[in-house]
C-alpha cells in the first residue's frame, strides 16, 4: 500500500467517529485503531515549548538552530506516515536498509515502523541519494516527523 493512501486512511480515521478500521489489499493488511493516547505527545510536545523558553535567553541556542533549518531543507524529506518506532534494519543483527550516500529509487525499503506489533516498510517517495538520516535506530517517532533526506 502506497504512503499517500495509508495517510489518506490515516485522516479519514482521525477526522471520523470510527475507532479502528482494518484493510486487507494484495500487498499486505493495514489496521488502524484511534486510542486515547493522543494526550501522551501534546504533553511531549509542551515539554518542548518550555525547554525553548528557557534556552531563548541564551546567545548560543538559537544560533545552532539557525544553520540547522537551512540544512534540512535542502533535499526532500521522507517524512514518517505514523507514530512508531523507527528500526533501520530488519532485525537486530542485520545490516540497515540504507546509509548515508546510498542511491535509491522510488518505492525502495528506507526503513520500518513498528507500530502495534506490526513491521511496517517505509519506503522513498522519490529517487536520490540519502545525505541525512534523522532519526537513531530504536527512537519514537511522530506522524510527520522527517525520517531521511534524500536528494
Amino acid at each position: 500500500m502506497d504512503l499517500r493512501k495509508l495517510k489518506t486512511l490515516i485522516d479519514l480515521v482521525s477526522d471520523s467517529n470510527v475507532s479502528e478500521l482494518e484493510i486487507t489489499e494484495a500487498e499486505g493488511k493495514v489496521r488502524i485503531v484511534k486510542s486515547m493516547g493522543v494526550a501522551a505527545p501534546v504533553m511531549v510536545q509542551q515539554a518542548a515549548v518550555a525547554a525553548p523558553m528557557v534556552a531563548a535567553p541564551v546567545a548560543a541556542a538559537p544560533a545552532a538552530e539557525v544553520p540547522a533549518a537551512p540544512a534540512a531543507a535542502a533535499g526532500h524529506a521522507v517524512k514518517s506516515p505514523m507514530v512508531g518506532t523507527f528500526y533501520r534494519s530488519s532485525s537486530p543483527g542485520a545490516a540497515p536498509f540504507v546509509q548515508i550516500g546510498s542511491v535509491v529509487k522510488e518505492g525502495d525499503t528506507l526503513c520500518i515502523i513498528e507500530a502495534m506489533k506490526i513491521l511496517n516498510e517505509i519506503e522513498s517517495d522519490k529517487s536520490g541519494t540519502v545525505t541525512q538520516i534523522l532519526c537513531e535506530n530504536g527512537q519514537a517517532t511522530e506522524y510527520g516527523q522527517p525520517l531521511f533526506i534524500v536528494e
